[in-house]
């Protein structure tokens, strides 16, 4: 599979003529906890000639194909991810850090992520994982039989807020790194475990009984990151002139 998204990657880049900087794994399997199923998310960021953003029509910021089994690809214009860089982007601030890395510009990602830090702001990322895990919680646990496996997609971004509150910086991707990090009750911690030896093992879930525990837990901390991230003053943010910097360096 490697090779073959390796291949991918070289056929857009000649076909589009673009430059891929960086490309990655997102969602589950850069998260830590996979399906047998689960297609490869690969996200990237290119740049094109100078020439091309010179145009007075300048091409589409977004380059997306059709999924094709397992795998889903597409990616981001530099201009594009720059702009997003500027709002604290957390689905590009996740794409900064992912541990599963299939192209890099090593100097590229370098700058890039001091630059994303200099815009990072805890109450942006804490509304974007407070939105997801609120979410996924209404829409997948409040029924008495439910898909064990979306815990994972309330727990992660819950645990995601109780870092950014400790450390005011990105969360790891990885779901393992904020679990042992997070502080929790010993029996809660316990059945996360036990639902988590589950999903890695390849056990596939069907409806089960909601985990009333990691039920009132998750309530609480929604309710609790609800009131925290309105307490949260805006950052003073930079001004462009190190993203236009970065920017005019890497067009190709």
């Amino acid at each position: 599979m490697l090779n073959k998204i390796r291949q991918e990657i070289t056929r857009i880049e000649s076909e589009e003529k673009v430059l891929v900087l960086y490309a990655v794994e997102s969602g589950s399997r850069a998260w830590g906890f996979p399906s047998q199923d689960s297609d490869y998310d690969v996200r990237f960021i290119y740049s094109r000639t100078q020439a091309d953003y010179l145009l007075i029509d300048e091409p589409r910021d977004v380059l997306e194909y059709p999924i094709s089994d397992p795998l889903d690809i597409s990616g981001w214009d530099l201009k594009k991810a720059l702009k997003l860089c500027r709002k604290g982007n957390p689905a590009l601030s996740e794409w900064l850090y992912s541990p599963i890395v299939y192209q890099v510009n090593a100097p590229f990602l370098s700058e890039f992520r001091q630059l994303a830090q200099s815009y990072f702001s805890p109450s942006s990322m804490i509304h974007h994982y407070l939105h997801m895990a609120d979410g996924n919680f209404r829409g997948y646990l409040k029924s008495d039989l439910v898909k064990i496996k979306k815990y994972f997609y309330v727990l992660r971004p819950i645990l995601a807020c109780m870092w950014i509150e400790k450390y005011a910086k990105n969360p790891p991707i990885l779901f393992t790194d904020l679990l042992n990090d997070a502080v929790l009750e010993p029996m809660l911690r316990h059945k996360i475990e036990v639902l988590l030896t589950r999903k890695l093992a390849g056990e596939e879930f069907d409806l089960e009984e909601k985990i009333q525990p990691l039920n009132d837990f998750i309530e609480q901390k929604i309710k609790y990151y609800q009131l925290y991230v309105q307490s949260l003053a805006k950052p003073e943010l930079p001004d462009d002139s190190a993203a236009n910097l970065l920017f005019r360096k890497w067009i190709v």
